[in-house]
């Protein structure tokens, strides 16, 4: 493409609107009567022109009756219902309401979505919303008229289209990543390409829609599924976009910038380039164009703010000045140096108080830098050594107190509402008479001494500290010295942030080639045609057409919330189970590992659950006896696995754990890299069951098994990692953590943390700190 100059005139501030008490969420512009945010303080403003300052707007409503944080708005244009508009909102509380503004009362309270509401939409005089429960819903006069489920996982936005066509976009999980366009409740297309998270959609007029996604990306769709381009420049998620008439497009990140893109359209080629970036301080939440071209910004700082490229509407100096100042201060607070905020360094003067060895080093604040100084025993000087920059591993490898570097930097909780205090340590120094000096500084009484020592020794990952016999105690003299009194001193470092522990929720295999299935199947049913002794087993012409009925109630995953299954769908299928030879069950027991997926046919499959005739045991036992199958295996796992997803197997679960994990155990060692996941995967959601049921032997059996997991050489990497988790897991519940102990996690930890993937080092990390607690 050839280099083109691009006409585009720089964005200034032109006001801040300020209200709002915690992060502004939403920004619906008003068509020409205001603008209206939502906040996560739970309420909506709505801002009007003011007409004694042109360029400001005042904030005229606050809209009250979210319980939680609110998120998407849409405007409802003056009509006889509300001359002066209405709002559209949903929130965290589950709840799409409704509001007039000529009164700003709720008129209506829209119930029925089970989790948070991301996105709100006017079709005529309907609403649409989506959900984080995976669903889409049409409201008519206060009603639901339609629900289905939409994706797979959380719905994050929806738009409408000119065209009245609806899309949709989705969270990443699942087996789902894609976007969807909705004629009706049909899904006409998917939209694949985005790599996370879709966050928010927007319709590009003459071009297509808008999708800004977790992935840090952007990309314009055409509507038949053709990506016209890519922008990529934000450095985190992407939380909004919208477009101009003009062929602007801005979007706000997490990265604390809203940026401009240009769309350039050369040679018939679509290219998309950044032709601004604005700084905010804090993340930039959405981002919305005004109709005369002027950018409105939410950020999580609580203001609205309004930028302009022409320049009758920019602010006046001394307000630009003011924004400049609020930028420098809040880049001075996150910057870190030494693993601390700069704010928090020591100033200048810290320097008049000598250093006690050569070679110490102090890090004081200079402007909006940290400047290290080493002392100088000779000159008894402080000697400038240069800036610190923050390296990604500072934090851990040197923390900062008062300016000086140490190896360890404790929080220490005295108790009774005492403040938490800061014990520096280096490895080097004698544990007593750190203690000693702390205790002193601290007008802490001594009898704390022999347990502050323990205390640090544990923490700083020395089990024993070699006798010193040239040491005294400063106090009475002794090589040792005894507490002459007790002290419920309790100490400890700040909770761990843990990087992958614990896990929360069940994972499942949720994915299916039904087509490749079908086939299986039908390819074996010929064989048994073709043999006299086995033909009275095959399926009959009505049999198969019931199984493809099945597979059809799968497929469409958009229906499960009303799709059925009779009896006689999983009698068929537990027939086959039983009468098919043990080589030709593996797709029959696929099939099942799809249907307790589906809310109604889990449901009825339970019923074939009885003690005396209980066929899923059955199943387990016959493919797990003499010489057992690798296919068959893969598919019953998978289906013991997906049962965790649905409360109403827990019991079932429960009951035969230990039968099912000696029946599979085998496995553990398999070189077939597919039943290792699966086998991993049915392993950590006995261990997130078993801490929920607080069950101690239960957990004992699944530590085991995941021990012997973790400890394979010639193991896949998603295995080991989901192995590692459920150690750690099951560890930080603490009923088992002894016996991880005995069975030296300790050092399975040490060798994850040198793995080169990094969510095993991560993880490894994880478990290493778990071992070093109390």
């Amino acid at each position: 493409m050839a280099d083109m100059e691009v006409d585009f005139r720089q964005y200034e501030l032109r006001c801040e609107l300020r209200g709002h008490d915690d992060d502004v969420r939403g920004i619906c512009v008003c068509d020409s009567a205001g603008i209206t945010t939502s906040s996560r303080d739970r309420t909506v403003r709505f801002w009007t022109p003011d007409p004694s300052a042109k360029h400001n707007y005042t904030s005229s409503k606050i809209l009250l009756g979210h319980t939680s944080f609110v998120g998407p708005l849409t405007w409802i244009s003056p009509n006889d219902e509300f001359p002066e508009g209405g709002i559209v909102s949903g929130g965290m509380d589950t709840l799409v309401l409704v509001w007039n503004l000529s009164t700003g009362e709720v008129v209506q309270t829209l119930r029925g979505h089970q989790l948070q509401v991301t996105g709100v939409v006017l079709d005529n005089e309907d609403i649409i919303s989506s959900s984080v429960d995976c669903t889409l819903k049409r409201w008519r006069k206060g009603q639901a008229v339609e629900s289905w489920e939409a994706h797979k996982s959380p719905v994050q936005a929806v738009i409408k289209l000119p065209s009245g066509e609806l899309v949709s976009g989705m969270s990443f999980g699942s087996s789902d990543t894609t976007i969807k366009l909705w004629r009706g409740k049909t899904c006409s297309h998917t939209f694949v390409g985005h790599t996370d998270t879709v966050r928010s959609l927007a319709v590009m007029h003459g071009l297509g829609f808008l999708s800004a996604s977790h992935d840090g990306s952007i990309r314009l769709w055409e509507l038949t599924g053709e990506v016209l381009m890519e922008m990529v420049g934000h450095t985190s998620i992407v939380y909004s976009v919208d477009s101009h008439s003009s062929g602007l497009i801005i979007s706000g990140s997490e990265d604390r910038s809203a940026k401009i893109w240009k769309v350039l359209i050369h040679y018939n080629v679509s290219d998309g380039i950044c032709v601004q970036s604005i700084e905010h301080p804090g993340c930039v939440w959405d981002a919305k164009f005004l109709e005369n071209g002027d950018i409105v910004t939410a950020c999580s700082d609580g203001v609205v703010r309004l930028w302009t490229s022409n320049q009758d509407r920019v602010a006046d100096k001394t307000e630009l000045e003011s924004y400049m100042s609020q930028l420098s201060q809040y880049k001075i607070s996150r910057k870190r140096v030494g693993g601390l905020k700069l704010e928090e360094l020591p100033g200048l003067d810290a320097l008049q108080t000598p250093g006690t060895t050569d070679g110490q080093t102090k890090v004081v604040r200079e402007g909006d830098s940290g400047v290290a100084y080493s002392w100088n025993l000779r000159e008894h000087t402080w000697d400038k050594i240069g800036e610190v920059v923050d390296g990604p591993d500072d934090a851990v490898k040197s923390p900062i107190l008062d300016g000086v570097q140490y190896d360890f930097v404790f929080d220490v909780d005295i108790g009774d509402g005492e403040p938490i205090r800061k014990l520096p340590y280096n490895r080097s120094d004698n544990p007593y008479d750190t203690a000693d000096k702390w205790l002193l500084k601290e007008n802490l009484p001594l009898s704390y001494r022999q347990q502050i020592v323990e205390f640090i020794l544990q923490n700083a990952g020395q089990k024993s500290n070699p006798f010193d016999p040239s040491f005294r105690d400063p106090y009475t003299g002794a090589s040792s010295y005894v507490p002459g009194g007790t002290s419920n001193i309790s100490g400890g470092p700040a909770k761990p942030n843990f990087k992958h522990i614990p896990k929360k929720g069940m994972l499942a295999f949720d994915g299916a080639q039904f087509d490749g299935i079908v086939k299986k199947i039908t390819e074996f049913n010929s064989a048994l045609l073709s043999d006299e002794d086995k033909k009275h087993i095959c399926l009959s012409e009505l049999e198969v057409l019931r199984l493809g009925a099945i597979i059809k109630v799968l497929k469409d995953t958009s229906h499960y919330h009303t799709s059925k299954f009779a009896d006689v769908d999983i009698a068929l299928l537990l027939k086959l189970l039983h009468s098919w030879p043990p080589t030709m069950i593996f797709p029959v027991i696929d099939i099942l590992r799809m249907t307790v997926l589906h809310p109604d046919g889990a449901k009825v499959l339970q019923k074939h659950f009885k003690d005396d005739n209980d066929m899923l045991m059955e199943t387990f036992r016959r493919v797990t006896g003499d010489n057992p199958l690798a296919p068959n295996l893969l598919t019953s796992i998978r289906l013991v696995t997906n049962l965790f997803k649905n409360s109403l197997y827990h019991s079932w679960l429960l009951k035969h754990r230990n039968e099912i994990l000696d029946a599979f155990s085998n496995v553990n060692t398999s070189p077939n890299k597919n039943l290792q996941l699966a086998y991993s995967t049915m392993i950590l959601n006995y261990a997130v069951l078993l801490i929920e049921k607080k069950d101690e032997e239960g957990q004992s059996h699944v530590l085991s098994a995941a021990l012997e997991i973790a400890e394979q050489e010639s193991l896949d990497v998603d295995s080991k990692f989901r192995a590692l988790v459920a150690i750690g897991s099951l560890m930080l519940d603490g009923l088992v953590k002894r016996i991880a102990l005995d069975f030296e996690v300790d050092k399975i930890a040490k060798e994850a943390k040198t793995s080169k993937d990094a969510k095993i080092s991560e993880v490894g990390a994880d478990i290493e700190m778990l071992v070093k607690q109390p």
